[in-house]
Parts: structure tokens; sequence; C-alpha cells
């Protein structure tokens, strides 16, 4: 009786788990039923685990560690792979070297991967800053569609037709007669074939932003909603190019005794370019004139980042990846000294190593258990 008991007890708890994974959004709401007009049941933040108990498309059943059970979007988990890919994005990013300051004026979501539909790990606040350290681009894609859930009904098959007898058919139609541009519609001709091929249409994409936030943690973001935090009087000689990085090359006072910074900065005339910058310049502010002026400017370049800095003694020096005119990689430096900007060296370098990838899930964890004597125990009496 007490075996039994204890079984019905076991059995009572709830369904065994099928696998385990972990909230992706910042603040993810558990429904009763599927549906987003359902009730809520329970509200997880990013990284809860949570058991997967039942599975309807799309569309997951899980219970948290607090007990509550509610549906939700499998696409908002994570599997322990992600999670793990997720804190190897973070730690690589804390060792580049940041490109620049930014903030956004409106809730932006950032997300696992350079893709829209890829699963988004927090909200960036409006006014919030965060740090910018790396530059992608990604084939551009539509909305995720609402799906429902659709019966599949088999259709009827249509009735078999008699064969009619070869008496009974009708005699075929006349040849029809030539057109008089049958010329033009014999075409292509040996003369179109020699004809130049116009070029296909390029593929929309999208401009990412890797940015590490103040905690410590990494990922993407469209660089479209994104204002890097250069002042105003110096973002108004961007001439409609995207700011894509700047760095303070030193400080000096105005007339009045505020401190004004002198700025390098990398720009891009038009997103979408299988490189990070097209030219780089530097401004220095005079505190004679009041203004910020450029002492040095260079144009139709293929840069990459990181653009790096370091102050020394003799002065600022920064580095530049670029491509030469054969379109070998070169590391170019530069030092900013009395106000002025002078080539160092030139050395051949390559691209970092690949940022790590956030893999798609294919399906969720498994969840191990060792069931022990008395497991095996009841299963052989109770579960036949």
């Amino acid at each position: 009786m007490a075996l039994a008991a204890a079984a019905c007890g076991a059995r009572s708890s709830g369904p065994p788990p099928a696998g385990f994974a972990y909230t992706a959004p910042a603040s993810l709401n558990l429904r009763a039923e599927l549906g987003l007009q359902a009730p809520a049941t329970a509200t997880l933040q990013h990284g809860e685990r949570v058991e997967i108990l039942e599975t309807r498309r799309r569309f997951v059943r899980v219970r948290a560690s607090n007990g509550a059970v509610g549906w939700t979007d499998s696409a908002l988990l994570l599997t322990q792979a992600q999670i793990d890919d997720l804190k190897a994005l973070s730690d690589r990013a804390a060792t580049i070297p940041s490109q620049g300051t930014a903030t956004v004026f409106d809730a932006l979501n950032v997300h696992t991967a350079p893709s829209r539909p890829s699963p988004n790990i927090l909200q960036l606040k409006e006014g919030e800053k965060f740090t910018v350290v790396a530059h992608r681009i990604s084939p551009r894609t539509s909305a995720a569609v609402a799906r429902s859930v659709m019966i599949e009904r088999e259709k009827p098959e249509p009735p078999a037709r008699k064969k009619a007898k070869a008496s009974d058919r009708p005699p075929p139609p006349p040849p029809p007669l030539l057109p008089l541009d049958w010329k033009e519609l014999s075409r292509p001709r040996l003369a179109d074939l020699l004809e130049p091929v116009p070029p296909p249409k390029p593929i929309p994409a999208d401009d990412w932003f890797l940015v590490r936030t103040a905690d410590g943690r990494a990922g993407w973001v469209l660089m479209r909603q994104v204002l890097m935090q250069i002042p105003d009087d110096v973002a108004q000689y961007a001439e409609r190019h995207l700011i894509m990085s700047y760095h303070s090359m030193g400080e000096t006072k105005d007339s009045s005794g505020e401190q004004k910074n002198h700025w390098l900065w990398t720009t891009l005339a038009k997103g979408s370019q299988p490189f990070d910058f097209d030219s780089f310049r530097v401004f220095v502010y005079t505190a004679k004139r009041q203004r910020y002026e450029t002492v040095a400017i260079d144009r139709n370049l293929k840069g990459y980042f990181p653009v790096e800095t370091s102050a020394g003694p003799d002065g600022t020096t920064f580095a530049l990846l670029v491509e030469d005119k054969d379109g070998q990689l070169q590391k170019r430096t530069y030092l900013f000294k009395d106000l002025h900007v002078r080539l160092v060296s030139k050395v051949p370098a390559k691209l970092p190593d690949p940022l790590p990838e956030v893999r798609p899930a294919t399906s969720f964890d498994a969840v191990v258990t060792d069931a022990g004597w008395f497991e095996g125990l009841r299963k052989k009496w109770f579960d036949r």
C-alpha cells in the first residue's frame, strides 16, 4: 500500500519534462493558452531556465523554476549551446577596442545575431549609452509573418473520366499562320547574345553594430537606429555620411575655459558596403577661431575595424586597417602631435579573427535524469 501511494503521488506531480531551455528576451510572458489575448501566468526574465512540457508546431508549453506553467513561442527560447555562444560573444567583445559611445532615441532590441528574426536578448532604453565595437552587413529579411494553426484536409479525388473513342474526337485545328513580327519573336539571335548582360540587382542588406552594454553583455543592433555621441559642433561636418567610429585625440580649452577634444572619426558615404569605412578625418579645436578645423583627411578608402588609438609621451597615435591600390591589407599608423598628423608606418596586416556566432537552435536539450532503484521498481510493478 505504501509503495502504491508513493507511485500515485509521483504520477500526480505533473508531466515529466521533455527538455529544457532558457528565456531569450529581457521579459517574457507565459500564456495560459495559445494566443496573445490569453492571460499571463508568469513573467520571466532573460536567462531563466524552463522545462519543455509540450510542443505544438512552433509553440511550447513550459514550466518555470517557480512552478508556473504556460505557453510561449519557441523562437523566444535559447538552448544551452546558444547561451554558451552568447557568453563567448560577450567575452570577445570585451577585448575589442571601443569604436565610440552611442545612444538611442527610442527603445531598441539587441539581437543574438545580425538578423531581424534572431532572438532578442535585451532592450536598450531611451537615452541609454553603450559602446560600439564592430560592424557587419547581412541580407535583409522580411518581418516575421504570423502563422496560424491550419488543419490539412484531404481533397477528394475527382471522378475518373472515360476515355473518348477516336471517332468521337474532333479533328485537329489547322496550324496557325506565322505572325508578321516572327523575326522579332525569334530572338535571341547571335548578335543579341554578344550584347553585354546587365548586372544583377544587389540584394538589400542591413547594417548592424555589435554593441557592449555597461554590464558587459554584447549583441547586435540595427545601425540606422543608433546615434554616435560625437559633439554636434563636429557632427555637422558629416555631409550626410554615416559616422562609423570616433576617438578623442587629446584635449584643450576654449576661451571660456571649457574643455574641448580633438577628434578622429571614420565615415561611410553609403551603407551596406563590404568594408567598415571609406574615409577618416582629424579635427582640432582652435581657441583663437573658436571652432573646429580639419588637419587631416583621406577619402576613397576601404577600411576595416578596429580603429586603435594610443596616447604616449610623443603624442597620440592611431592605426587604421585599409586596403592599398593592389587590394592588399595594410596597417597604417599615424602620429598626432602639435595639432599635426603624419604617417609613421605602413606594414602588411590581416583582418581580426571572425567573431563568435550564436548558432541557430535545431532542437532543445533533453533532460537527463537518474531514475534510481525506486523509480525502476515503480515502473516494473505499476506501469505494466
